[in-house]
């Protein structure tokens, strides 16, 4: 069984890191154990390359804090040119796997509250009235109607990130 270590307590990014694992690695294959650590960026990363160290220094920190781990693994989400996505990195001790998530097109309103130094979450609670909505469908499940969520979004980008891992081409 792989131990793999989620550099997040986010309920919707664990679960896609479990899906994603369960369909690489089989069902059951693996035990997720999820910390809190500081990613090294703003609360609100704005830009591709501010958004990819967030994710790198998180999984930096959860080596430190869970060493023993076969995989240690982050999502860190991010603003970059008017939408939201995430940068998906994934560690093992030989080697790194990196995946950006689709993008969504954030409405003027949402981005203006952002640039003016709020963050997503925060300003999607407010839009919406749904508590703590980054830890649920965020925006992503609110402005497609349900159709995609932040988790959905973020398996993809796992599934992606999963990918030298698995493939023998990779090494």
């Amino acid at each position: 069984m792989h131990k793999v270590v989620s550099a997040t307590t986010n309920p919707a990014k664990i679960k896609a890191i479990l899906q994603a694992f369960n369909e690489i690695f089989g069902e059951g294959s693996c035990h997720i154990d999820a910390v809190s650590v500081e990613s090294g960026v703003p609360e609100q990363p704005l830009g591709n390359e501010e958004t990819r160290a967030g994710a790198r220094n998180r999984v930096e920190n959860a080596r430190l804090v869970r060493p023993d781990a076969d995989f240690w693994v982050a999502i860190e989400a991010g603003i970059d040119e008017g939408s939201t996505f995430s940068w998906v990195v994934i560690e093992t001790r030989e080697q790194r796997g990196e995946a950006r998530s689709a993008t969504l097109p954030l409405p003027a309103v949402i981005l203006e509250r952002v640039r003016a130094g709020d963050a997503l979450g925060p300003v999607m609670s407010h839009y919406t009235g749904i508590d703590e909505i980054g830890r649920k469908e965020g925006a992503i499940g609110v402005f497609t109607a349900g159709k995609l969520t932040r988790s959905s979004v973020y398996h993809q980008a796992v599934i992606l990130a999963l990918s030298p891992f698995h493939n023998a081409v990779y090494r």
